[in-house]
């Protein structure tokens, strides 16, 4: 089966070699030069004992090589597994063990991180990144395995409601499927683009929205290793960028920059923005620049986005995302199981290409998840007359920040194992520049305060999981009658609670 990645970049590589297909800090890396530094380290892998449908891990952040790697995994006939750079030890060892990796590959930075990982179960193997750079200048190679078009080439961990990562099954089918579709619709990803990623690599939109697609689409993709607002507006203007995708924190820092005022954006075709709402004024400062932002609705399991406003409509309508796309269906559904009727809310539905086909060795989230070929994808919608969906609220449990999920059962898990917690509950606090933030509700003994259950989240946890409200009460937390926490009441009585208790960090 030619229909994947490694075929699409083989491509490139024999008709347009010389084109550069990553620029990282100024950095370029052509076609051939991409095609013959992963195929060397495919063949590395391969000598490790990489085999086909063994799991792979990545740990890093944006950098040149993390693309060459990703794309090295995927040509030996491995299945990728990204990992955020920001998770600590227990957290990366989850990942790693839910997905059964047997090798993960690590920057030297990260080199203690992964030794403490290790130490937390049973051993896996890792290659260092200066290995495989070393592979960098290896001469002309094609090499590649084509795994068949409906296996799992890539797992996508996602924080579920429960407190428990799932793996997303990615496919070459439904990658493909994700970038011939949006290639349909969206101006700015057609063959040969330039995107603008500021957005880490490890997660959905950068790894299948802006690397994967520029592979396919025969692009070039500019990768910044960390985000610099007025840097982004310049490399705008100088790369002639047509697509940029990201949270609106990202959007209102570029629009805020000194750099963005006299920056030409008249090349930006596709800017759609998720994660949060996006707030009118927003619109209006990148509208006077000839630029259309629009709100996407979408989720890992659909590939990221399932839907975007269209062009025309991005004015009038901001606050809705859009009707489906060319193949992919969305239908807001009641709890009867019928379609719910224009303006009642229900939820949200999706069906298209794109969608996983379910959840790394998880049938019962699996079957949850999937019926009758549409995902449920467990958020609250509306639909008008006309389709456009309106996303409402999440009826899972989730807290988005920034774009990135976090489960508040996970970090309730973890304060509950402070001594002197007795019960505590997480919700999500409006936050300006995030979004969301977590809010730990808490009832402990005299002993515990606000900085050490601070304290020791962040030894246990990712930075961005660390709440940044802590809220101590002596009474015990309302509970349901099946004895759960009452978290709608809990959400209720603490609804201002950014605006009625000190941010903590």
């Amino acid at each position: 089966m030619a229909a994947t990645i490694g075929s699409a970049l083989s491509w490139w590589a024999r008709v347009k070699g010389d084109q550069a297909a990553l620029v990282v800090d100024g950095e370029e890396l052509s076609y051939r030069q991409l095609q013959d530094w992963s195929s060397q380290v495919a063949r590395r892998l391969i000598e490790r004992g990489v085999n086909p449908g063994d799991r792979v891990g990545l740990l890093g952040p944006n950098s040149l090589i993390w693309p060459v790697l990703a794309l090295g995994v995927l040509k030996s006939g491995g299945v990728l597994v990204p990992l955020n750079p920001r998770l600590k030890p227990a957290e990366l060892r989850k990942v790693m063990d839910d997905a059964g990796a047997r090798l993960a590959l690590v920057p030297s930075e990260f080199a203690e991180v992964v030794e403490q990982t290790v130490a937390l179960g049973e051993p896996f193997d890792h290659i260092g990144f200066p290995e495989l750079e070393a592979l960098r200048e290896g001469g002309i190679d094609d090499f590649r395995i084509d795994l068949p078009p409906d296996a799992p080439t890539a797992l996508l961990f996602t924080s579920g409601s429960t407190g428990l990562s799932k793996g997303v099954v990615c496919t070459n089918r439904t990658l493909l499927s994700i970038v011939f579709e949006a290639s349909l619709v969206e101006e700015g990803l057609r063959p040969g683009t330039t995107t603008l990623l500021v957005l880490p690599l490890v997660f959905t939109p950068g790894l299948v929205w802006g690397l994967l697609m520029t592979v396919v689409l025969g692009g070039t993709i500019v990768i910044e290793p960390e985000f610099k607002p007025g840097r982004a507006a310049k490399l705008l203007a100088e790369h002639e960028v047509q697509a940029l995708f990201g949270v609106p924190l990202i959007f209102e820092a570029i629009s805020t920059a000194p750099e963005f005022e006299d920056a030409d954006l008249s090349a930006l075709r596709t800017a759609i923005v998720g994660g949060a709402a996006v707030p009118r004024a927003l619109l209006e400062r990148w509208g006077k620049k000839g630029v259309a932002l629009r709100q996407i609705y979408g989720m890992t399991e659909a590939g990221g986005v399932a839907t975007a406003t269209v062009v025309e409509e991005a004015g009038d309508y901001p606050e809705w995302c859009g009707s489906g796309s060319i193949f992919t269906e969305i239908q807001v559904v009641g709890e009867d199981g019928r379609r719910a009727e224009p303006g009642v809310e229900g939820e949200i539905w999706l069906r298209g290409p794109g969608v996983t086909p379910g959840y790394w060795n998880d049938p019962s989230s699996t079957a949850q998840a999937l019926a009758d070929g549409w995902l449920r994808s467990g958020d609250l919608g509306r639909q008008d007359a006309d389709g456009r969906l309106q996303f409402v609220d999440r009826l899972k449990d989730l807290i988005i920040t920034g774009g990135i999920n976090i489960s508040p059962v996970e970090l309730e898990r973890v304060i509950g194992q402070l001594d002197g917690v007795e019960e505590v509950a997480v919700i999500a606090a409006r936050d300006e520049r995030f979004g969301e933030t977590p809010a730990a509700i808490v009832k402990a003994t005299a002993q515990v305060d606000e900085a050490r259950i601070i304290d020791h989240c962040r030894e246990l946890v990712a930075d961005y999981k660390v709440p940044r409200y802590v809220v101590l009460r002596d009474d015990p937390l309302p509970r349901l009658p099946s004895g759960k926490l009452a978290k709608t009441q809990i959400r209720a009585q603490y609804k201002d609670v950014a605006d009625n208790y000190e941010k903590l960090r």
